[in-house]
């Protein structure tokens, strides 16, 4: 019950997993997770959802100017990939005989995390 009070949602998409947008402005479009922030619901996906920043010269980047960079997309908007299936997949968990949790590829039930 708390964690519907806060609306963090506990997410299938973990750092390193590679995911397929579903919807938006990237639709199609896959990457690798650089970042999950769950408090948000959200994740930062590698050449995903590029936006623009203009910033002035500074010590730390003598250059400035337009810069392009990803920023956090909505983790309802996005899909894990399954490397034996090739597309995008629903995400159950199972308990492995040592009692450890784990992701399963509904498809063909490859394991996500190992």
């Amino acid at each position: 019950m708390a964690a519907q009070a806060t609306g963090v949602v506990k997410t299938k998409i973990k750092k390193n997993d590679y995911v397929q947008v579903m919807a938006g402005k990237d639709r199609g479009k896959s990457g690798k997770v650089l970042r999950v922030v769950p408090r948000e619901n959200k994740a930062l996906v590698e050449k995903i959802n590029m936006v623009k920043r203009h910033t002035r010269p500074s010590k730390v980047s003598q250059q400035g100017g337009i810069l392009e960079k990803e920023a956090l997309i909505h983790i309802s908007n996005l899909m894990l990939l399954c490397a034996q299936c090739g597309k995008p997949v629903r995400v159950s968990w199972a308990t492995m005989q040592d009692g450890k949790k784990v992701r399963v590829c509904k498809k063909c039930g490859e394991v996500f995390d190992k």
